[in-house]
C-alpha cells in the first residue's frame, strides 16, 4: 500500500479482526513497510490519545468492545434465569456490556462473584451484548473491602472501617472510579501485593461521605453485602398484586382480631383474640386466635418475588431504616395487617386448659379484618387501669380475656421452664437528621410477653401439624451447650460463687436455678451474658431437633412471614399439607430443603453481624463528644490484647488496650478468663467493677478505647520498668539486644 490507511479503516479492521490488533498485525494487513511503520505507530499513538483505542499487552483495541477473551464477574442469573457475567474492566463509555455465558455440561457451577476467563462472541441481543463461554475459573469470589479513599500521587489508597483491620489498599490511577478524597467506597481486590507489600484493589462503588450521620446502617449494608435494592422484574411483579379475595376462605372478618406491636412498627403481621372457652369439658380453658399475613399467596414458588425473598432471607432492621424481604407493596400494604381493611391470612384456633396446657388446634385459611391497630404501651396502660381513648371500647372483649389467657400460658411456662435471661434490650433513638438523641433500654411489658407467649405456641402447632401430616418444614433447631462452653460457664459461676451442678442431663431448668441465684446481685449482668455465651446458634434444618432454650421438642418459625424466608416456607408446607391450593411447597421447593435452611441461616447471622455493627457505630458516634469523660462499667472480656469493659451507661462495649495496663507481662489465663501481671500480681477478671476514661471514640469503625483507672474501687497498679519479671528486655533495650547480635553473626562469617 502506497499510503496509510485512513482512520476509520483502522477502527474498522480492529473491530472485525479482534484477534489480530497489534501493530505488527496491522502493518501486515495494509502492507505497510520500512519507514511507513513509523508513521503507523504515530497514528496509532493518535487514535489511542483521543480515546479510539485502548492499547493492552502491545495490542489495540476499541475500547468500546470487548476483546474475544476477557476476565469476567459472574453477576448470577437475569429474570429469565440464564447467567450473566460482566467484564473486570470497562473503559468504554456506557455502562458495561452484559455477556450471557453458556456453560457445557462438563463445567463447574458458579456462583455470584466468581472470576473466569471467557471466550467471547459478540450478539446482536437486546438483553446480552456478547455470548461467554467458559475456559477457566480463575479464582474465587474476590475479597471486598469497605473504607474511606484517600489520594496519593500514584492514584489512592483505602483506610479500611473495619475494626482491627489497620492494613491499607492500593488503587491505581485507573482503577479510582471517579472517588473523591475523604469518600466512603466499596473496593475488591484485583491482583497481588504491590512494591510496599500492600495489597491492590479497585473502587467498585462509591457511597458518598462516611461522617454522614445516615451512613453508619449504609456501611453496614455494604459491608455485610446485604442486598438492598429491588431488581425492577420484582417490583413490577409486586406492584401488579391484587388483594385476596373469599374465594376457598373462611370468612373471619367479624372477629375482634387486633395487631400489637411496637409504636413504630413498620408491618404487622400477627393478630390476635382470646375468649373464655365454652366448652363444659375444659371449664377455665381458653380459646386463643392467631391469625397470620397470608404471604404465600402473593409470594408463589419460583416467581421473581420468591427467589428474591430467598436471596435475602429476611428483613434487617436498623435505628434510621429497614431493608424487607419483600417490596413495601407486600410488605407495608398487601400483607400487612392493617386496621379496618381486609386481608388474606393462615390463621389458628387453640384450645387451652385453665392451666395453659394445649388441648387441641387447627388452622384454616381466611379473610379477616383487624379492628384496631395498637402497640405495647397502650395495651400494658389499659390492663393497668388507664385505657386511652382507642382501648376502652375494647377492654371487656379484647385486652381482658388476652391478658387471662396469658396468665394461664405463663403457668404452663413455668412449668416447662424455658431459659429466663434477664438481658436489657438497648435502643437508639435518632433526630429526624440522623444523629443519635439518646441510647435507652428499652421497656418490657406484659404486653410484650403476651405476644410472645402467643406467637411461641402458634409455632409449636405449626411444626406438631405438620409433622403428624408427614410433610417436609424446616425446623428452627437449637442444640444444647457443648461440654467445654458449659464447663467454662461452670467455672465462671464458680469464680462468683454460686454452682452449676455436675453430672446431670443438663435441663434449662439447671440454668435458671443458676440465674435466679444471681439475680439482683452484683454478679446477675455476668452470669445471665455468660450463660447466653455458653448457648450454641439456634439455625433453620429440615430435620427433626428440637429446641433447647424454649424446651420444646417442636419448634418452627410460622408467625413472620413478611420478614423471615422460613416462615414462608412453613405457611407453604401448611397450604400443600391442608389441600388449600396450588401455591404451597413444590417439589422443587422440597428437594432444595437442606439447602435453603443452610442459606437462610447464614443471611439470619449476616444481618444480626450488620445491625451489632451499626450500634456499635452509633454508639461511637454518640460518645465521641465525651472523649476524655469517665465511666463505671464491669470487665465483659478478656483477650491476650485487653480487657472489654461494658460501660454502664450505654452497654457500649470498650477496649482497653493490653500496653496500656503497663510495661509488665501480662499472663493470659483463658480457662479461668484472666490477665494477671507478673510483676503487680493484679489479676483482671469478668466482672469486675471498674472506672474508666474514653480516650478514643471512631465513629466510622465504631471502635471505643479506654484507660483503666481503677478496679473494684482501687486504683490501678502500672508497672513502668522496662524490664519484665522474667527479665525479658523491653522496648529499645530488647531492639539493642537483637542489633548487637546481629552484627556479631556478620562478623563470625566474615
Amino acid at each position: 500500500m502506497d499510503q496509510l490507511p485512513t482512520r476509520d479503516e483502522i477502527l474498522q479492521w480492529i473491530s472485525d479482526n479482534p484477534t489480530q490488533t497489534s501493530k505488527r498485525d496491522i502493518a501486515r494487513a495494509f502492507s505497510i513497510k520500512g519507514a511507513a511503520r513509523i508513521d503507523l505507530k504515530r497514528l496509532l499513538k493518535e487514535l489511542e490519545a483521543e480515546g479510539h483505542l485502548q492499547k493492552r499487552n502491545k495490542t489495540y483495541r476499541d475500547p468500546d468492545k470487548l476483546p474475544p477473551v476477557a476476565v469476567l464477574r459472574v453477576a448470577g442469573p437475569d429474570d429469565d434465569g440464564d447467567l450473566t457475567a460482566e467484564p473486570l474492566e470497562w473503559q468504554g463509555e456506557g455502562a458495561a456490556p452484559v455477556v450471557r455465558l453458556v456453560l457445557a455440561t462438563s463445567d463447574p457451577a458458579l456462583g455470584e462473584g466468581d472470576r473466569i476467563l471467557a471466550r467471547l462472541t459478540e450478539l446482536e441481543d437486546e438483553d446480552a451484548a456478547y455470548e461467554g463461554r467458559l475456559i477457566r475459573r480463575i479464582g474465587t469470589n474476590p475479597r471486598k473491602v469497605l473504607g474511606v479513599f484517600r489520594k496519593t500521587p500514584e492514584g489512592g489508597r483505602i483506610l479500611p472501617i473495619d475494626k482491627g483491620d489497620d492494613k491499607e489498599w492500593l488503587i491505581g490511577r485507573d482503577d479510582i472510579n471517579g472517588a473523591k478524597e475523604g469518600e466512603l467506597v466499596e473496593a475488591e481486590q484485583s491482583g497481588p501485593k504491590g512494591r510496599l507489600g500492600l495489597p491492590r484493589a479497585r473502587i467498585t462503588a462509591r457511597l458518598g461521605d462516611p461522617t454522614e450521620p445516615r451512613a453508619v446502617s449504609l456501611i453496614a449494608i455494604h459491608q455485610h453485602g446485604i442486598p438492598h435494592d429491588f431488581p425492577d422484574a420484582v417490583i413490577e411483579e409486586a406492584d401488579a398484586m391484587k388483594p385476596a379475595g373469599l374465594s376457598g376462605r373462611t370468612d373471619l372478618r367479624e372477629m375482634p382480631l387486633v395487631t400489637i406491636d411496637p409504636s413504630d412498627a413498620r408491618d404487622h403481621d400477627d393478630a390476635v383474640w382470646a375468649h373464655a372457652d365454652d366448652d363444659p369439658k375444659n371449664e377455665g380453658g381458653h380459646v386463643l386466635w392467631v391469625a397470620i399475613a397470608d404471604v404465600a399467596h402473593y409470594v408463589t414458588s419460583g416467581s421473581a418475588l420468591d427467589k428474591e425473598a430467598r436471596k435475602r432471607g429476611n428483613s434487617s432492621y436498623f435505628p434510621d431504616r429497614v431493608v424487607p424481604m419483600l417490596p413495601d407493596r407486600l410488605s407495608g400494604d398487601l400483607c400487612s395487617l392493617h386496621e379496618g381493611v381486609p386481608r388474606a391470612c393462615i390463621a389458628l384456633r387453640i384450645q387451652i386448659d385453665a392451666h395453659g396446657q394445649k388441648i387441641g388446634h387447627r388452622f384454616e385459611r381466611g379473610l379477616m379484618r383487624s379492628i384496631a391497630s395498637l402497640n405495647y404501651a397502650e395495651v400494658q396502660q389499659a390492663q393497668d387501669g388507664n385505657p386511652n381513648e382507642k382501648c376502652a371500647p375494647l377492654m371487656d372483649e379484647v385486652i381482658a380475656p388476652l391478658y387471662a389467657a396469658y396468665h394461664a400460658l405463663m403457668e404452663a411456662r413455668r412449668t416447662r421452664q424455658p431459659l429466663e435471661l434477664d438481658l436489657p434490650e438497648r435502643k437508639i433513638v435518632l433526630t429526624e437528621e440522623g444523629e443519635v438523641a439518646s441510647v435507652n433500654f428499652a421497656d418490657r411489658y406484659d404486653a410484650h410477653k403476651l405476644i410472645e407467649e402467643f406467637m411461641v405456641l402458634a409455632n409449636v402447632c405449626a411444626a406438631e401439624t405438620l409433622i403428624a401430616k408427614n410433610s417436609p418444614l424446616l425446623f428452627r433447631a437449637h442444640e444444647e451447650p457443648s461440654p467445654e462452653k458449659l464447663e467454662a460457664l461452670r467455672e465462671t459461676a464458680a469464680a462468683s460463687g454460686y454452682t452449676l451442678a455436675k453430672g446431670q442431663v443438663l435441663q434449662t431448668r439447671h440454668l435458671n436455678a443458676l440465674l435466679n441465684a444471681a439475680a439482683g446481685s452484683d454478679e446477675a449482668e455476668l452470669i445471665n451474658l455468660s450463660t447466653l455465651r455458653s448457648m450454641t446458634q439456634a439455625y433453620y434444618s429440615p430435620m427433626h431437633i428440637g429446641h433447647f432454650g424454649l424446651a420444646l421438642k417442636a419448634y418452627a418459625h410460622f408467625t413472620s412471614p413478611i420478614r423471615r424466608y422460613a416462615d414462608l416456607v412453613v405457611h407453604r408446607a401448611l397450604i400443600s399439607a391442608h389441600g388449600w391450593g396450588k401455591d404451597g411447597l413444590t417439589p422443587e421447593d422440597k428437594e432444595r430443603l437442606e439447602q435453603t435452611a443452610i442459606h437462610i441461616s447464614e443471611t439470619e447471622r449476616r444481618s444480626m453481624m450488620a445491625e451489632r455493627d451499626t450500634t456499635d457505630r452509633y454508639l461511637a458516634a454518640y460518645l465521641s463528644d465525651r472523649v476524655g469523660a469517665t465511666f463505671t462499667g464491669k470487665i465483659s472480656g478478656i483477650a491476650r490484647f485487653g480487657v472489654f469493659v461494658r460501660l454502664d451507661e450505654t452497654h457500649a462495649d470498650g477496649l482497653v488496650p493490653i500496653r496500656s495496663l503497663g510495661s509488665e507481662y501480662f499472663r493470659f489465663d483463658k480457662d479461668e478468663g484472666t490477665l494477671t501481671g507478673e510483676q503487680s500480681g493484679q489479676v483482671f477478671g469478668l466482672g469486675q467493677r471498674v472506672e474508666v476514661k474514653l480516650t478514643e471514640a471512631v465513629p466510622v469503625t465504631g471502635g471505643l478505647l479506654l484507660e483503666l483507672l481503677s478496679v473494684e474501687g482501687d486504683p490501678t497498679k502500672r508497672v513502668t520498668s522496662k524490664r519484665g519479671a522474667r527479665g525479658a528486655p523491653r522496648g529499645k533495650e530488647r531492639k539493642t539486644k537483637r542489633a548487637t547480635a546481629k552484627r556479631q553473626r556478620k562478623v563470625q562469617r566474615r
